[in-house]
């Protein structure tokens, strides 16, 4: 038994479609499940967050900036940390997870051109700084845009 396989007991769940107030036969009639009074059995009860009338947490919290949607999460490798490899050798994003220079390529890896490369490679990733495809392509390697 793993904490992955635990599900709920069968028949132990209703689902989110459960028709609520359709007599007390059904298991859920007379209150529909709202309790007795109050202003959370009324209609009309107030949205998720009201704090009766109080500023709410999530405006009390400070605000700066945005997330763009858009943006992409690039991973930047320098040059010289393709030295691990052997020459001749082909360098994917595989091959850098591998070997443990990439633990999570999240959106993509670039090269970038910090340092000094010895070896010939043919390196596979997503982007290539303009100093990174020269240093590769000068010992006679490939620098292939996936």
């Amino acid at each position: 038994m793993d904490l992955s396989n635990l599900k709920p007991a069968e028949g132990s769940k209703h689902s989110n479609n459960f028709r609520r107030g359709r007599g007390h036969g059904s298991g859920n009639g007379k209150t529909a499940g709202k309790g007795h009074k109050g202003q959370k059995a009324r209609s009309g009860a107030p949205r998720p967050g009201f704090e009766g009338g109080q500023m709410p947490l999530y405006r009390r919290i400070p605000k700066r900036g945005f997330t763009n949607r858009n943006s992409k999460e690039i991973v930047g490798i320098n040059v010289d940390r393709l030295e691990v490899f052997d020459n001749d050798a082909l360098v994917t994003v595989e091959a850098l997870m591998e070997k443990g220079i990439v633990k999570n390529p999240r959106d993509g890896v670039k090269i970038l051109g910090n340092g000094e490369l010895t070896k010939k490679l043919t390196v596979q990733v997503n982007a290539f700084s303009a100093g990174a495809k020269e240093k590769i392509e000068a010992l006679g390697g490939k620098a292939e845009v996936i």
